[in-house]
């Protein structure tokens, strides 16, 4: 494995099955590079069956010698360990002070990169920040501009509350699309398509959480950072692009056809992970039948995406 010494970056993306995605993804990072530019590029693969290794062996395993510096370590899993576990092996092999997240079904526009460490880096109490995550129609992927799912956000946005009331903080608690999103500012919640963290505050929350397996993950870690007092910003002068879903094929804008046994069990994961998150920080704040009201609001909403991918319909 081929590494480069005293990194100010290192980029982490993890793949799964999303050959082509990944290359692309690859392909505009280095595009977006600058020779002063010391990034290390981590693949890590979660046990792919559609030969994205061989792929990204074969398009890079001569960089080492290309002056170009197009370097990629590639880290290869035995079995999918899912996002959080297999995010957490390449964090092993990161060396920079600061780390992105970069999913692999998403394009890097311009010096997104540059110009989001360069915010990071002149603001000591940003412990995370995410750019403009922007749809292939041009819409805001509002995954990157969130407040947290307390059961008051989750009612309203599952009720469409949040949408009949977009500049409502009380209705629209979860998108915050009260908040003027061309303009930079601290969020609560950023999306783990592209996340930037200061090393040190990671080491603090112990990176991401494996109770999670697919979904939910961002939300958790962003909700750790913000405990130990680290901000977190949304900056939208800067974008990427995101081929949301590709991966699990639950939305429109995914780049690839998955299998609908394959989205059945995803969707499972992103209820399972609502569960998850709402046991480890709202369940004790509430009185036992509030507590089953929202156990059974999640059971119901498992009902609701199993109804939908058996029936042919995707989110936009």
């Amino acid at each position: 494995m081929v590494s480069l010494e005293n990194p100010e970056l290192s980029i982490i993306i993890l793949n799964y099955n999303v050959k082509d995605l990944l290359l692309r993804c690859l392909e505009s990072i280095f595009q977006s590079k600058g020779e002063l530019d010391r990034w290390q590029v981590i693949v890590v693969d979660n046990a792919s069956s559609d030969g994205s290794v061989e792929a990204v062996k074969e398009k890079y395993k001569t960089a080492s010698h290309s002056s170009s510096g197009n370097v990629v370590e590639l880290v290869e899993n035995r079995e999918n360990l899912g996002f959080a576990a297999g995010n957490n092996v390449g964090v092993k092999y990161a060396k920079a002070p600061v780390v992105l997240f970069l999913n692999p079904d998403t394009v890097i526009v311009d010096h997104v990169i540059q110009k989001s460490l360069e915010v990071l880096f002149s603001n000591p109490d940003y412990g995370a920040l995410t750019c403009r995550v922007e749809l292939p129609d041009g819409r805001l992927d509002y995954s990157c501009h969130r407040g947290f799912p307390t059961p008051w956000n989750s009612l309203m946005f599952f009720s469409g509350l949040s949408k009949l009331f977009p500049r409502s903080p009380i209705f629209s608690g979860y998108t915050v699309s009260y908040l003027d999103v061309r303009k930079a500012h601290e969020i609560d919640c950023a999306t783990g398509a592209f996340l930037l963290v200061r090393k040190i505050a990671g080491d603090q929350i112990n990176w991401w959480d494996t109770d999670y397996f697919w979904n939910g993950e961002d939300i958790e870690f962003c909700y750790c950072l913000k405990m130990k007092g680290w901000k977190i910003y949304f900056y939208p002068e800067v974008k990427i692009i995101h081929y949301k879903g590709s991966s699990s094929g639950l939305w429109k804008t995914a780049a690839l056809k998955v299998s609908k046994e394959k989205r059945l069990k995803i969707a499972v994961h992103g209820v399972s992970a609502m569960r998850i998150f709402y046991k480890k920080h709202y369940y004790k704040k509430y009185p036992p039948l509030f507590r089953d009201f929202v156990l059974w609001g999640i059971k119901l909403l498992e009902h609701y995406r199993k109804f939908r991918i058996i029936t042919g319909l995707r989110y936009e």
